[in-house]
């Protein structure tokens, strides 16, 4: 659900590092140290896969049930300290408390009552059918198997969520997890730790490798069996290439560009408040946020100004005074992407309708919320992922154009469609390259546990959370069984002219019938040979 802005070395392969360096846990809202870690070297990275690869066969053999029972006790803990992880979020990213109740505490709760809930069927041997008679003294059976070692390296965004959803997926089919965490937010994943310690899986079970973009790096050339990495594009592809050249499974969630597309039949007032929560949610650093905004032109004046207005009453500052509505960005670095699209966007012909600046009376990090009207795709705006509090709109003339603006973008992990008629957005949202398209909603689609999450072109490889995000965490093994082991097979060595003649037969009464509006005559052809008695 996040992009993460510190990317790995260029050679992953070969920049090792043998020396710690210090890694730096910052309250972006005030500047506070709130922790200094050593840096994880390869070493501590290969030692801690080494681990996990000797306590994963104890942990699969545990048994499904007594790992529910462990998830359990990990959801009653974490509802139990709800009110510190979240406000040991909110230290860390500076976004309002009530986001990281809601966004980070919540979808993890109801994560964990996913699995908790459908682990045991889902890992249950389940019957494969034998449709081809000549298989039918066969029975097959499908296993689910845990890969071994899951490596994940998470973003700082959603420092709690994102690693937490991940790894109690791949806990409960018998995986071992290392994560690696941003170096930004490495105190949130050691709460998780903490908390899943405490519950009952073993230490080498789940480990936390604190450090930097050359910590990833390790991790990923390791000897895990399976990455899922939450992050940019450009380290998403390293990571597939590096990879490929040892077949290792990938899961890359590599952010978005997501549209809103707001119909001449939906409601302003609710759309603009959709847009204006789906833009500027933990100050717009979220993959699944509204960065593209399209208003049918009869709305757009009337939008634009309800979008406005509704901005300007929005407070900006520390997340943990509760009457915050949005934080800052998380460093600097990101501040100045923002601010330097935004400058594009206004030197190309934007017009800034509020915002569009720095917030220096609240300290480095903060930018204030901003709408931007007139932008086209020729600016950096609406072609770059912006992970700031920005909203861009332009005005559209048909659903027709309104498809073709949305699908106009690398990107394509989200969208939404904004109108008074379900069927007509349901009908639309079949032909956006999204892998969720939501209705009169944004960025919830995150909290639905039962849905799959993940994107199709740039936005990424794979699914996390629900059935399908299990999935990604075992292997497939298909099982077959002979009931009848003295019988020779029919189809062993021994051909001949005759052989291939009642072969032919033998087709032809499988299917013929079936197709024969096709070949008229096979029916006569097996008949013949029944009746010489070659079958």
């Amino acid at each position: 659900m996040a992009l993460a802005r510190v990317d790995f070395p260029i050679n992953m392969a070969t920049d090792l590092r043998i020396a710690s360096v210090k890694v730096v846990s910052v309250n972006p809202a005030t500047g506070e140290t709130l922790r200094e870690f050593d840096s994880a070297t390869d070493t501590d990275v290969h030692e801690a896969v080494a681990r996990a690869r000797s306590a994963e066969p104890a942990w699969n053999e545990f048994g499904v049930r007594r790992r529910i029972a462990v998830l359990r006790e990990f959801q009653r803990l974490l509802h139990e300290k709800k009110s510190e992880v979240a406000a040991l979020i909110t230290r860390e990213t500076g976004k309002p408390r009530v986001e990281a109740l809601l966004t980070e505490v919540l979808v993890v709760l109801d994560a964990t009552r996913f699995c908790i809930g459908n682990a045991f069927a889902f890992l249950r041997e389940q019957p494969v059918p034998h449709g081809n008679p000549a298989m039918k003294v066969r029975a097959g059976r499908i296993l689910r198997e845990p890969y071994g070692v899951i490596g994940i390296i998470s973003p700082w965004n959603y420092p709690f969520s994102i690693p937490a959803t991940e790894s109690l997926s791949a806990l409960v089919t018998g995986n071992a997890v290392v994560v690696k965490p941003s170096e930004l937010t490495s105190l949130s994943a050691l709460k998780l730790a903490s908390l899943l310690h405490e519950a009952g899986v073993p230490k080498d079970v789940f480990q936390v490798m604190v450090g930097d973009g050359t910590t990833g790096a390790a991790l990923s050339s390791a000897s895990i069996d399976k990455i899922v990495f939450t992050g940019s594009v450009a380290t998403g592809k390293r990571i597939a290439q590096m990879a490929a050249s040892r077949l290792l499974p990938v899961v890359l969630e590599l952010g978005g560009k997501d549209p809103m597309l707001v119909l001449n039949d939906a409601d302003v007032e609710i759309a603009s408040s959709g847009a204006v929560w789906g833009a500027f949610v933990n100050c717009g650093q979220t993959c699944l946020s509204v960065e593209r905004c399209y208003v049918h032109r009869s709305l757009y004046d009337a939008f634009l100004a309800a979008c406005v207005r509704k901005t300007k009453q929005l407070r900006v500052g520390n997340g943990i005074d509760p009457q915050i509505d949005v934080g800052p960005l998380i460093h600097q670095r990101q501040l100045r992407i923002v601010e330097s699209q935004v400058e594009d966007a206004r030197m190309r012909g934007a017009r800034v309708l509020t915002g569009g600046s720095r917030l220096n009376q609240l300290g480095p990090n903060f930018y204030a919320p901003t709408v931007l009207a007139d932008v086209t795709h020729t600016m950096q705006i609406m072609r770059e992922e912006t992970f700031g509090p920005v909203l861009p709109v332009i005005s559209f003339d048909t659903d027709e154009e309104a498809i073709q603006l949305a699908n106009d973008s690398d990107y394509g992990l989200a969208a939404s469609i904004w109108t008074r008629n379900r069927a007509r957005a349901e009908s639309l949202a079949n032909r956006i390259e999204a892998g969720t398209v939501m209705v009169n909603d944004a960025i919830a689609c995150f909290g639905i546990s039962e849905a799959p999450h993940g994107g199709v072109k740039a936005s990424g490889l794979g699914r996390t959370h629900g059935r399908f995000g299990l999935q990604e965490m075992v292997r497939i093994k298909h099982v077959d069984s002979n009931r009848l082991p003295a019988m020779r097979q029919v189809w062993w060595y021994g051909y001949g002219e005759g052989f291939t003649r009642q072969m032919e037969g033998f087709v032809d009464l499988m299917f013929a019938q079936r197709l024969r509006h096709k070949i008229p005559g096979a029916l006569r052809s097996a008949g013949a040979y029944l009746r010489k008695g070659r079958l």
